[in-house]
């Protein structure tokens, strides 16, 4: 069988992808024609998401064992087939491709074609200007300083020597905890 997808992005309106793969080729055939299909690098960590109607991420299909709970199954793109998870038109999954900002192509099963094969997916369309790869929000952090061991804390190290004690205790009472 082949599955035709069609893919879309919430941040560049007249993107389209179109890709037809083969329904026993791995997640990660599937992985590698999108990035193709973009001109996007594969040194990037990214998975697919299997998805209700209403997008809500389900099975997740990643790259890479991240280390996750033994009680969790985890289902790696090279060992698994689209067929294993993918079975009627519609369906619709998700490529999140940067895991920072958890943006993503939203991705459906348009059509299964019996009694076809392929041997290479292929990009049939192509629409539009990709989204960057990377975001331009700008993540850095500032770390957290803490004193060191022994160090003895007094109204200077807050930067404020007016500072009291009242003042955050009076801050719990602007907060209600559940």
């Amino acid at each position: 069988m082949i599955y035709k997808f069609k893919l879309v992005s919430d941040e560049v309106s007249n993107f389209a992808r179109e890709i037809e793969i083969d329904s026993e080729s791995s997640f990660l055939q599937l992985r590698n024609v999108i990035l193709d299909s973009v001109d996007y690098t594969k040194d990037e960590l990214d998975s697919f998401f299997i998805c209700d109607d209403d997008w809500t991420r389900n099975e997740e299909i990643t790259l890479e064992d991240m280390g996750s709970s033994s009680d969790q199954d985890v289902w790696l793109m090279d060992d698994t087939p689209l067929s294993e998870f993918l079975e009627e038109e519609g369906q619709k999954l998700m490529f999140m491709f940067d895991y920072m900002t958890e943006r993503s192509f939203f991705m459906e099963l348009k059509e299964i074609v019996p009694g076809s094969s392929l041997i290479d997916p292929i990009c049939t369309l192509k629409r539009g200007k990709a989204p960057k790869q990377e975001s331009d929000i700008d993540l850095d952090i500032t770390p957290v300083v803490t004193p060191a061991i022994g160090t003895e804390i007094d109204d200077e190290f807050y930067g404020d020597s007016d500072f009291s004690d009242d003042e955050i205790a009076g801050l719990s009472d602007d907060f209600e905890l559940d």
